[in-house]
Formats: structure tokens, C-alpha cells, sequence
């Protein structure tokens, strides 16, 4: 239903081509990816930092985790798809197959799922038992089948009867309907090539109708690279139109085309062979003349699975064709390089200095967003939760991981944060020691040796850049709204003020602003200028007294010891520092700053320059005695201009001219 409400959205807001009326960069509304569980626990650790990676940059309608034969990566399977679930706020279709696995272990492994948040099940038959060859006949498929039902029944305890192992997938999908209802939503698998264990197109067409019929609500197609096949594919051996042919006998749900893209020769060769996947001579022979240069292979491939995207898009049934399931081979690289060519990569739209627009900008940003944070993929969350503190902007997953267990989240306003209701902040995130690099690389960008403090500010300064990818307190780049204060951040902090967090002022900017849209259409949106950095206890009380002498802003800090100072605000009170007005709506406020909350925040930020920082030099060493001092030191600083009117205009350079008139003695 998601796929289908950006289909809508799209069609209702984009200029179709009109060469091409399904071009590929316009027709496709969303895209998916691929995923199987590492073996190692540091491979599963870089697959986490690339997936959120790869989900920032294509915003994927889903992940697909795969499953082991058997079960046999069941704990990783669910692992992964738990996590990439309540952490990442993408939906995951995970696989599930049911080759030896018996109904009561089928069971057990959905509710774990549910208990995952996993909502959406991809229903397979799965690989045979090692040594069971695929079948030539339809008979044989029936004789081999039976042999290999029988053979587990026997394994089945006395009094188990009802325990039986499950043969096909259209069982799998009935027993998932019975025993959840409409809970899960189930895809199943296309093979416009015929699936191993059929003997006719006919055949296959009629078990997929079965499948559908069953319970299951769309398709995933095997991956393919003759798009003929894809679009012919007939119940009587003729190739005619796949896509329609499922149609003619009543197959109308979504149908996704699966594509893997080429990384090398050798690989392409075998995962062909061994799929039993038909290769136009064409591809070979654009293939064969680079098949020792793998680099120059992956370009080519590229391009050719690009072309077959848009084969598909400005065919007759591109309009039927909704998106692209990308099997990735958990690769990043050859997957953008694809996306690119189509020109369907998401990226940061031009920013300048002034935030007004009279015109709706058309912007896939805007349109996606429903608060100006990551909405959760969790059902009950992402219906209940309409407010965040601010202090984790940079941090989302540690602020998911803190509010798990919530039995109730913030609509409509933060309310009484010592609520029952709410749950707590835990003191002590699980999450603070999230892997974002490997120690080489954090080395690198957090710096080999650092001497004095000003190196320390550099390694700031330039993530603030680009230059550097994160910070221990920043998981991502930048994000596009800092870009219009993104000079004065560096210059800040290249003068001492340690920034990771930080918005500009808007005053009434349209809801569909390429940068800083969210909510819908026909809103308008307001922000108060905040910002949170570290300064030197040397610098705090000047900043305290430029706060006093400017009655719209407040200041709240603390450092590692735990002293507070509080300048300009009230006890226990919470500050807006987003909100959104729109038509038929009472006015949205999803952003906001409450100072019990920061102090618990604090405690995270202070514990990462150990974790993720001085860990990296050994103990008593020059670098970690800077950073140990920094963090025992320094103070966290939060500054809130409640003068979102002038901050907006030139009045906001205003602000960081002053911090920047302050100097360390």
C-alpha cells in the first residue's frame, strides 16, 4: 500500500516525458534492496552501517532479508530484520522458507518476527535438502517431494502427528494466514524463466495464481537480464507478455522484477548458471570482450542493468510496473552506480541562504517526510509518536533504543516527561557504542595524533565541510537545512565552539520546501534557531552573559561533573522548537527541547568521547589525555533564540557573531 500511495503521489504531482510516457526516472516510485546475514559478527556490524547508508541515499520502500536453507541463519535473519525495523525506520520483508522446517518451528519463528516489529513475510518453498537433485518431470517433482515429506515425518516424535514439515510455499502462506490473519503482509516469488521444479509455463503460472489465491498479496521476481522474458511469458510456451499473462489469469497484484547487478565475470557467470538464467547474446558479447578487468565489468553492467530498467519502464506494461527489487549481494557501490544512470539517486537539493519560496518546490524529500525526523517502521509507534526532543537529531537510533519499551509515545504534544506512561530515558543507552567505522577509519578521520586543542577543533570544522563523514555524536553528514548556516558552524568551531547540533530559524516557510518540508502540503513551518555545542570552561561565562544580554534566548549547560547552569528559562518547562500549521489540523509541534531530557542526553554525549574517541589512543598517551581532558572539562551548552522572526532574516547572523566576538582568555 505504500508502493502504491507514492505511485499516486507522483502521477499527481510529476510532468510525465513524453517520448517515453513510463520513463524510467519518473515511473518507478520506489525501489528495494536485498540483504543476507554476514557469518562473522564484524561483517554483521559493517552490513548495519551499510544498510543505514544505503537507505539514507535510495530511501527504499523496504529491505529484504534472505533466509538460510533449513533455517539455518534463523537467528541472524531475525536479528537483522529486527534491527533494521525498530532502528533504521525501514519496513523489512523477510524471508522465510519452509524446507525442513516443521509447523511448529514455523510458529515459533513468526512470533518472533511480530515480536520484531517485522510485519511483511516473503513465503518460499526454499532450496532442497543437500543431496536432493531438482526434478526433470512434473512427476518426479511429486515422487521427489513426497520422499523428502516422508523422511521428516519419521523424524517427527510419537504423538506429533499435526508437526508435519511443509512442502510448497502456497502451504507456507496458508498456515501464515490462518494462524495471524492480515497481520503479515506476504509476497511470494515470480520466475519468469519457470520455476526448477516446473515442467510448462502453464505449470508455473498456474501455482503462482494458487499462491495469490492462498493469501498472498504481490510478486518478486527471480532476477533476469532478457527483458523479453520478463515481458513475455506465456501459459502456452509462447512468449507473449508475462505481465499480462499473470493478468489473463487473474493474477492483479503488484509484481516487482528482481535485478542483481553484475560485479564481476566469473560471479556473473555462476550465479547464472546455477539460477539456470537465459543471458542475451548481446550482454555476452558486451561482456566478454572485459571480462578480465572486473572494474570495467561492474561499469558495463551497470549500464546494461539501467537499460533494462528502462526497457521495462517504456514498454507497454511500464504503467503496471510500480518498482525495482535490487538483489544487492550486500554491495553498495554498483547499486547507486545503477540508480544513478536512471537518474533516481535522492539527493540534497541546492540550498542558499534565504528559506522563502512563493512556488511549491517538487521535491521527493518533502513529499516523504512526515515529521522532520525518521518516522519509526513499527506500526504502533510510527501512529502514536509525534514528538521528539531535539538532542538526538544526530543519534536517532539511541533515542530509539532508549524509548523501546514505551508503552504510549508523544502525540500532539510532549506533555509531562515523568509520566508513567512514557516510560523512561534510560540512563545508559545500549546504544552509545554504535560501530560507525572501524577504528583504522575513525583514526583517520578523528586524527592519528592530536597535540593541542585546536586539532580537536579542526577534526570538527571539517565534518562541518564534508570533509569527514560523522562524529561520534553525528552518525550521518550534515544534514541539508545546517547548509544554510553551514559556513558559521565551521567558523565556530574552529574558534572552540565544539557544534553537534544545530537548526537554523524558519518563519513561515512552505510545507513543501525542498529542504525543509515535512508534513504535507498547503502548511507552513516555523523553527527557533538552536544550537548545542562544547565549550572550554574558559568560554562558558561569556557565553552566559551574552545569553543574559539578549532577553529572547536561553541557555542551559552541564558538564561531565554534572554542574548545571541555566540562563533564562523557568523550571521544568518544554520549548517548541519546531512547529507546523495546516489546513483541518490542529498546529503539529514534533520538535522540542526539555532540560530533564537534555541532562540525559548530556550523559550519552560525554560517555562517547571515551568510547568512540579516546579508545582509540593508548592509555596516557598525549591524543588520549586531550580528549580525556576535553571531556572531564568542557561543557555541553544548549542556546535557544526564541526569536524565530529576526533569527530568520539577517538578524540570525547576528547570533553567531557574537559567539564568535567571544575569545579564550
Amino acid at each position: 500500500q505504500k508502493g502504491r500511495n507514492k505511485k499516486a503521489e507522483q502521477y499527481n504531482n510529476d510532468d510525465q516525458n513524453q517520448d517515453c510516457p513510463y520513463d524510467s526516472s519518473s515511473s518507478f516510485s520506489y525501489h528495494s534492496l536485498e540483504f543476507f546475514p554476514p557469518k562473522t559478527e564484524a561483517g554483521f556490524d559493517n552490513l548495519l552501517t551499510r544498510i543505514e547508508r544505503m537507505c539514507q541515499k535510495i530511501d527504499p520502500l523496504f529491505v529484504d532479508i534472505t533466509w538460510g536453507a533449513g533455517g539455518s541463519t534463523a537467528a541472524r535473519t531475525l536479528s537483522l530484520s529486527g534491527y533494521t525495523q525498530r532502528y533504521l525506520g525501514v519496513d523489512v520483508l523477510m524471508h522465510l522458507t519452509c524446507t525442513q522446517m516443521t509447523t511448529t518451528r514455523i510458529k515459533s519463528i513468526l512470533d518472533q518476527a511480530k515480536t520484531c516489529g517485522v510485519q511483511n513475510i516473503l513465503a518460499l518453498r526454499g532450496d532442497p535438502p543437500q543431496g536432493v537433485q531438482r526434478p526433470t518431470s512434473d512427476k518426479e517433482s511429486v515422487s521427489i517431494l513426497s520422499k523428502v515429506g516422508n523422511s521428516q515425518r519419521k523424524q517427527q516424535k510419537q504423538g506429533e502427528d499435526e508437526d508435519v514439515p511443509l512442502k510448497r510455499a502456497i502451504d507456507l502462506v496458508k498456515l501464515i494466514r490462518k494462524l495471524h490473519g492480515d497481520y503479515f503482509c506476504i509476497g511470494v516469488a515470480g520466475h519468469p524463466e519457470g520455476h526448477p521444479f516446473s515442467t510448462s509455463q502453464e505449470q508455473e503460472l498456474k501455482h503462482l495464481k494458487e499462491k495469490i489465491d492462498a493469501g498472498a498479496d504481490f510478486i518478486v521476481t527471480q532476477f533476469f537480464y532478457d527483458v523479453d522474458i520478463f515481458l513475455d511469458y506465456d501459459v502456452i510456451a509462447i512468449f507473449l507478455d508475462y505481465v499480462r499473462n499473470c493478468r489473463k489469469v487473474g493474477i492483479t497484484c503488484p509484481i516487482i522484477p528482481g535485478l542483481m547487478p553484475i560485479q564481476s565475470y566469473s560471479s556473473f557467470l555462476r550465479m547464472t548458471e546455477f539460477c539456470n538464467i537465459k543471458v542475451p547474446t548481446h550482454i555476452m558479447n558486451q561482456l566478454e570482450p572485459i571480462r578480465d578487468n572486473d572494474e570495467s565489468v561492474k561499469e558495463v553492467g551497470c549500464q546494461i542493468t539501467a537499460k533494462i530498467c528502462n526497457q521495462i519502464s517504456c514498454s507497454d506494461v511500464g504503467h503496471e510496473i510500480d518498482g525495482i527489487h535490487f538483489y544487492t549481494l550486500n554491495l553498495e557501490r554498483s547499486t547507486f552506480r545503477i540508480l544513478d544512470e536512471m537518474n533516481a539517486l535522492s539527493s540534497s537539493p541546492e540550498v542558499s541562504s534565504s528559506t522563502s519560496t512563493k512556488e511549491k518546490p517538487n521535491s521527493p524529500m518533502s513529499k516523504q517526510r512526515q515529521f522532520p525526523w525518521k518516522s519509526s517502521a513499527l506500526e504502533k509507534r510510527s501512529v502514536q509518536e509525534e514528538v521528539r526532543p531535539i538532542n538526538w537529531a544526530n543519534r536517532p537510533k539511541s533515542y530509539a533504543m532508549r524509548t523501546d519499551d514505551w508503552d504510549e509515545y508523544p502525540n500532539g504534544r510532549w506533555g509531562d516527561s515523568t509520566s508513567p506512561a512514557f516510560g523512561e530515558l534510560s540512563s545508559l543507552s545500549h546504544f552509545y557504542r554504535a560501530n560507525i567505522g572501524t577504528e583504522d577509519e575513525r583514526r583517520q578521520y578523528l586524527g592519528e595524533y592530536l597535540i593541542k586543542h585546536e586539532d580537536v577543533y579542526n577534526v570538527f570544522a571539517r565534518y562541518i565541510e564534508g570533509s569527514i563523514p560523522y562524529l561520534p555524536w553525528c552518525e550521518s553528514s550534515l544534514q541539508p537545512e545546517s547548509f544554510t548556516i553551514q559556513s558559521q558552524l565551521a567558523t565556530l568551531n574552529r574558534n572552540g565552539f565544539l557544534t553537534i547540533n544545530s537548526q537554523p530559524a524558519i518563519n513561515g516557510v512552505n510545507s513543501e520546501h525542498p529542504v525543509f518540508g515535512w508534513g504535507g502540503p498547503d502548511g507552513y513551518l516555523y523553527q527557533k534557531l538552536y544550537l548545542e555545542c562544547f565549550v572550554s570552561p574558559s568560554k562558558i561565562q561569556q557565553v552566559v552573559e551574552m545569553v543574559k544580554e539578549n532577553t529572547s534566548m536561553h541557555l542551559y549547560a552541564v558538564n561531565h561533573s554534572g554542574e548545571e547552569i541555566r540562563t533564562g528559562s523557568e523550571e521544568n518547562t518544554v520549548t517548541a522548537l519546531t512547529w507546523g500549521v495546516f489546513p483541518n489540523r490542529e498546529i503539529i509541534q514534533p520538535t522540542i527541547f526539555e532540560p530533564s531530557t537534555f541532562l540525559v542526553w548530556a550523559e550519552e554525549a560525554f560517555l562517547l568521547w571515551d568510547s568512540m574517541w579516546a579508545s582509540l589512543y593508548d592509555y596516557g598517551s598525549q591524543s588520549f589525555d586531550l580528549i580525556d581532558e576535553i571531556k572531564n572539562t568542557y561543557f555541553l551548552v544548549a542556546i535557544i533564540d526564541n526569536d524565530f522572526i529576526g533569527c530568520s532574516k539577517k538578524d540570525g547572523e547576528k547570533f553567531f557573531n557574537k559567539l564568535l566576538d567571544l575569545t579564550d582568555k
